[in-house]
Order: structure tokens, then C-alpha cells, then sequence
């Protein structure tokens, strides 16, 4: 069996990024993060969710290599689906696999170029390769969509992935 073409969120992701950026508080961009992943984790198809679903419950078990597994076996069956490069991502992060990390978010952003958890996901796995110039740049165009990122602090004055020369003090 062929996998049919992902769903087409891009309208109610559009719509739940602007929500995001008038929200007030963490708890309630949180909640529309939530939101956003519903959409993400959505599926092709029945098998193609079953996959997902699998490899996702394995790295939540710390099972890194199950979920490679999975995830390579949803890319195979779906390989123009986003969430499949992003997960797999994930898991190569967590190995501390910075350079796999990148070349699938790479493609998952291909895919879906708004997709925030890739981009902050691409910005982290640069930080993780000491690209830091780059890492910047990917983190600004994340916090753009959704200024409310947990990664926000990394751009904080004084953090790894602030400008150059922002919370400098003069001597």
C-alpha cells in the first residue's frame, strides 16, 4: 500500500501561529502549542499514525533505537511527510547525533517550512555542532512564529544565542 499525501493543516496552523504570537501568558501559548501538534502528529493514514504513535511511546521509553527504527520505516512508507524527519531529528538529537539531527530537519523544513519544533529543533542541533552564527539565525526565525518558545532563554542577553554585543557591559 502507497501512502497517500499528509493532510494539508497549513490554514489552522497559520491561524493558531498568530494565536500564539498575541498570546499573554507561557501557559496559554503552551496550550496552543499543544494545538499545533495535533496537527503536526497528524498522520496520512492509519498505518503511517500507528508508526508514529510507536516510535514516539519508544522514545518516550528511552528506547532510541526502536524509535529510529520506526521512524525510518515511516519515511520509508511516507517519505514526503514532515513529522517523520522531525521526530527521527529528535531522536538523533538526543543521541547527541547533531549532524544526523540536521540533514532530517532539513527535510522535515523542505516539507513544511513553518514547522516551529523543526526550526527550534535545527537551531538546537546547531548550537550542539558550535555553529552558534547559524544556530542564531534558525532560533530568530523560530521565536518569529512563536516568540514564546521554552528555547527563548538561549537569545536572553548573556545566553549562548544572543546577539552579538546584546547584555555586553561597558568597564
Amino acid at each position: 500500500m502507497e501512502c497517500p499525501e499528509a493532510p494539508d493543516h497549513s490554514t489552522p496552523l497559520e491561524a493558531l501561529m498568530g494565536e500564539v504570537q498575541d498570546a499573554e501568558s507561557e501557559t496559554q501559548a503552551r496550550e496552543i502549542a499543544n494545538r499545533m501538534w495535533e496537527y503536526w502528529a497528524d498522520a496520512p493514514n492509519a498505518q503511517a499514525q500507528a508508526i508514529l504513535d510507536r516510535g514516539m511511546t519508544k522514545r518516550s521509553a528511552f528506547d532510541f533505537l526502536g524509535a529510529l527504527a520506526d521512524f525510518d520505516q515511516l519515511i520509508a512508507y511516507c517519505p514526503e511527510y514532515a513529522e517523520g524527519y522531525n521526530q527521527r531529528a529528535f531522536v538523533h538529537y538526543l543521541r547527541r547525533d547533531f549532524e544526523s539531527a540536521l540533514t532530517d530537519l532539513d527535510r522535515a523544513l523542505e516539507l513544511s517550512p513553518r514547522h516551529i519544533a523543526a526550526m527550534s529543533g535545527r537551531a538546537l542541533s546547531l548550537y550542539g555542532l558550535s555553529r552558534l552564527e547559524e544556530a542564531r539565525e534558525a532560533l530568530a526565525a523560530a521565536l518569529k512564529l512563536n516568540p514564546w518558545l521554552p528555547e527563548r532563554y538561549l537569545a536572553d542577553p548573556g545566553g549562548p544565542l544572543a546577539p552579538p554585543g546584546a547584555g555586553d557591559v561597558e568597564l
